[in-house]
């Protein structure tokens, strides 16, 4: 298993190095096989750990199409993250990238499976959404005991998270009771602002609280005292090899300089306005994989059930991306 830290000591090593911008990858397929595409995701890690110097990546989720790959894929996307992050080193002072690995599934031994690998392979976190549940069982006891059999189980450190999609909102009541496990050291959450602050005011000394919003990262930063953005795919696409404001605003506000923060973080709205203004209707995955070319990043399609883009699609995406401001060296 990983050796930077004791179980004991997860929520202290978390404290220290899972804070940052930190990203959600997509997964590049061969456009003639739809076979993972190995050389374009060591490419596309490279560029995001060594060039824009991401604090971590959240490896194999939704983003990343995790639910139409096998086990293997997952496994095997995994071991190439930690290679890359592993190879790039302390990257010249600012830190190793650190890696989260995304393991939920709607099985628990699949769960408990890439957990276990994570940790033999020296992923730093693991992160496991909140069970899918039917007919009512989406009581607090029953999350509950998810997790506190999973933190049991396993020595990584868990990071829990909630979205709309496991069809429930978990109170911050109940998640601040999970955070008071041993090994659990942050959460991805989806609640409204008053449930963020709310969550923040009852766990925030013992796990990170994150949101996926870019928009809103700095207003938590300032407002709530946040660490940590887990995460989506802004940071990769929202920024180049000579253009990190995300990077540069987050640091500034870090350091208090919040003004210049802000002025920094207002200068990316017509990149936030043409990447949201181009995304069709239910193809989140495929507009991204677009823009990500765009970018000179590795793309490609998306597997099924998800629909790949238009031609006119296509063209619209490339209309807003030369009006967004972003710079390509």
């Amino acid at each position: 298993m990983s050796t930077r830290y004791r179980k004991a000591d997860a929520k202290a090593y978390a404290r220290e190095h899972m804070t940052g911008v930190w990203a959600a990858n997509l997964t590049p397929f061969d456009p003639a096989t739809l076979a993972m595409d190995e050389a374009g995701l060591r490419a596309n890690l490279r560029h995001w750990i060594r060039e824009l110097q991401l604090g971590g990546l959240f490896i194999a989720g939704k983003q990343g199409e995790f639910f139409s790959m096998s086990i293997p894929e997952r496994k095997r996307m995994m071991d190439i993250a930690v290679e890359e992050a592993a190879a790039a080193g302390d990257r010249g002072g600012i830190g190793a990238c650190g890696i989260v690995t995304s393991v939920s599934d709607t099985n628990l031994d699949v769960v408990l499976e890439l957990s276990r690998h994570s940790q033999d392979i020296g992923a730093d976190y693991v992160i496991v959404h909140s069970p899918v549940l039917h007919f009512g069982a989406d009581t607090d006891e029953t999350i509950f005991e998810y997790y506190r059999h999973l933190s049991e189980q396993l020595d990584i450190g868990i990071a829990m998270w909630n979205h709309p999609d496991c069809g429930y909102t978990m109170t911050p009541e109940l998640c601040a009771r999970i955070a008071e496990l041993p090994n659990i050291v942050a959460i991805k959450y989806n609640g409204d602002a008053a449930q963020r602050r709310r969550l923040t005011e009852l766990a925030g000394r013992h796990i990170h609280v994150s949101h996926p919003s870019e928009e809103e990262w700095l207003h938590n930063i300032v407002q709530l005292g946040w660490r940590l953005y887990l995460c989506s795919t802004p940071p990769f696409l929202l920024q180049t090899a000579v253009d990190r404001r995300i990077n540069e605003y987050t640091q500034l506000a870090f350091a208090g300089e919040l003004e210049e923060a802000r002025r920094v973080r207002d200068s990316l709205q017509p990149a936030r306005d043409a990447f949201r203004d181009s995304k069709p209707h239910g193809k989140p995955q495929a507009h991204a994989k677009y823009w990500q070319e765009l970018l000179g990043q590795q793309g490609g399609p998306v597997r099924r059930p998800l629909l790949q883009l238009t031609d006119e699609e296509k063209a619209a995406t490339r209309e807003a991306f030369a009006r967004s401001g972003l710079r390509l060296g």
